[in-house]
């Protein structure tokens, strides 16, 4: 038997949930900004335990020392998004009619237990070796962490945009060529924000010191390669695949007839985002590696794919949830 009282019924516009879940896709970055902050200066292991940070909600010193302030500051932050994500998922189960909107709000919820889960492991498995590896169990694990990130935005993304009343009100008609362009750009940031997380969590954010060059005389290829310059040059290479993929995507949405105004600005701001991210990528050579400097292209990065997702999601909408449904 279906548990939602409301299955029988169409899916209809609540304004409520649809705040809230619109709340939690904007909070989410609030986690990211901190937690690239707190990787941006190396204070993952402020605290030796978890989930307490030693062993108080409020530790001492936490407020006045950076990085103190800003691994607790992301445990608090994360803590937040649990109680945010159990609340939604409890939301859409009581209220929601659609059957697979209700099973995304519990699996945006497992994928929160899983992040919190991953990040405590982390500092608990920081001292373990692994036999043939520089890192540690615990700082090895900081790649499934960053990787699992950026997929629940996209999982915010998702459900927030399926509460919103122009989904359920207003299904849009986008041709094949916008959908199929939009996975592809999708696929290929998740792919690039993968290698970036990499690059973070090996500290090869300066593998190769100049930029747009690989070297100081000017040339394409790197001089030497190991794993640490592989990953840099692949984030390069992704860059300028992307820097092609990109306006490809926003011409096709301006030029669909059928795309709502809100698909259109959302296209233009891809563009400005991706001007911001070559040129963020660029401060972080430039600047060796300024801790605000990476935040920021963090953060940029986690924008840009919302947002493609969110166009992505959008133009897929027919597909996902029949007109007949609304």
């Amino acid at each position: 038997m279906d548990p939602s009282p409301h299955s029988h019924h169409a899916p209809h516009h609540q304004p409520r949930l649809a705040l809230f879940a619109a709340f939690a896709s904007v909070w989410v970055f609030v986690l990211v900004a901190l937690g690239a902050f707190t990787t941006s200066i190396g204070a993952g292991m402020a605290f030796a335990d978890w989930p307490l940070s030693n062993g108080s909600v409020n530790p001492a010193g936490w407020l006045t020392d950076i990085a103190k302030f800003a691994e607790h500051s992301h445990r608090l932050s994360g803590a937040t998004m649990g109680l945010i994500a159990i609340t939604l998922a409890i939301w859409l189960y009581r209220t929601e009619s659609r059957a697979w909107l209700r099973r995304l709000g519990w699996f945006g919820l497992i994928v929160v237990g899983l992040q919190g889960f991953i990040g405590g492991q982390r500092v608990m498995l920081d001292a373990m070796h692994v036999p043939g590896f520089a890192m540690s169990l615990g700082q090895m694990l900081r790649v499934p962490h960053g990787v699992l990130a950026q997929l629940y935005i996209c999982l915010l993304i998702a459900i927030a945009a399926a509460c919103s009343k122009s989904w359920i009100e207003r299904p849009l008609a986008i041709s094949l060529l916008v959908r199929r362009t939009a996975l592809v750009c999708t696929s290929l940031l998740l792919v690039q924000l993968t290698i970036a997380v990499f690059i973070r969590h090996n500290t090869a954010g300066l593998s190769i010191p100049f930029f747009p060059y690989s070297t100081a005389q000017h040339s394409l290829l790197p001089p030497h390669w190991d794993f640490r310059v592989a990953l840099q040059f692949a984030h390069r290479i992704m860059a300028l695949i992307l820097t092609l993929a990109i306006p490809c995507l926003v011409i096709f949405v301006r030029r669909d007839r059928a795309a709502s105004l809100p698909m259109r600005a959302a296209a233009s701001a891809l563009i400005s985002l991706l001007a911001l991210q070559i040129f963020l990528g660029a401060q972080i050579i430039w600047t060796f590696r300024r801790a605000d400097v990476t935040t920021a292209h963090v953060i940029v990065g986690a924008l840009t794919l919302a947002t493609t997702f969110w166009l992505t999601w959008t133009a897929h909408r027919d597909t996902i949830e029949p007109r007949s449904a609304s």
